[in-house]
């Protein structure tokens, strides 16, 4: 029987460092003869991609919340492409993916998370999530920032603030990128093995539905859970394990 792939996905703001370190992941998982493939969202070689592109480009404007439901749309596209990939064994080492849809999303004014949320709810859950906390300071001393269209430094705050309400302690590894690459590299290979040890026996799992407690000021997430608490509950971290807070 073959063993699942692991899922991971790497977040965090622009020029963080996430495409260098997704890359150096998958090649030194293939030399450790461990299938690896990389992955990026917004994926711009489809259909969809091709518009969200040309978006970035800042060669075509769309009303946002329209622009949410593209990057969601990218999204699922390619979700029988990551559960196939998986179920074959191969892990998938993802640039950007749901988290960060909602999180730059929710940075528009007038965006709500969790209607940005709620369109992601379904798609397969990552086993693990590689954030990269790159300081303001270091992101803007890096080539090419104020290129595309989010690249903006109040915009970028706006993204870190959400990124901060989408966490989930359970999968989320927070990992310093101020430092060089090849010590963010290192630590990344040994969560890695962690993550994996662990993942490729069990299902793959899936996105579930979030609510936001403005009196805590974050997400109660649970992605394996089949229980539920009535609508309009405020979840305050004292939730038994395997509730989930679904009330909208």
């Amino acid at each position: 029987m073959v063993r699942r792939g692991t899922f991971i996905v790497f977040e965090g703001c622009d020029r963080g460092g996430k495409t260098t370190q997704c890359k150096k992941l998958v090649e030194a998982l293939n030399k450790k003869n461990i299938p690896a493939e990389y992955m990026n969202f917004p994926d711009r070689t489809t259909a969809v991609g091709k518009i969200i592109n040309d978006y970035l480009k800042k060669n075509i404007e769309l009303p946002d919340h329209a622009v949410h439901l593209l990057f969601s749309a990218n999204r699922w596209e390619l979700e029988p492409v990551i559960r196939k990939k998986l179920h074959s064994g191969v892990s998938l080492v993802v640039d950007r993916y749901s988290y960060s849809g909602v999180a730059f999303s929710a940075a528009k004014e007038n965006m709500d998370l969790q209607w940005c949320w709620n369109q992601e709810e379904g798609l397969p859950a990552p086993d693990a999530v590689f954030i990269l906390n790159l300081s303001e300071s270091a992101s803007l001393q890096r080539g090419g920032f104020g290129e595309e269209r989010y690249e903006l430094t109040d915009f970028q705050a706006k993204v870190r603030s959400n990124y901060k309400l989408l966490k989930d302690p359970k999968i989320w590894k927070d990992i310093d990128a101020d430092r060089d690459v090849e010590s963010v590299h290192n630590e990344i290979l040994k969560l890695f093995e962690e993550v994996h040890s662990q993942a490729v026996s069990q299902p793959i799992k899936t996105l579930k539905n979030l609510t936001i407690s403005h009196q805590n000021g974050y997400f109660a997430n649970d992605l394996t859970s089949n229980g539920s608490i009535p609508n309009g509950s405020i979840c305050n971290g004292s939730i038994p394990n395997g509730a989930i807070c679904n009330g909208r």
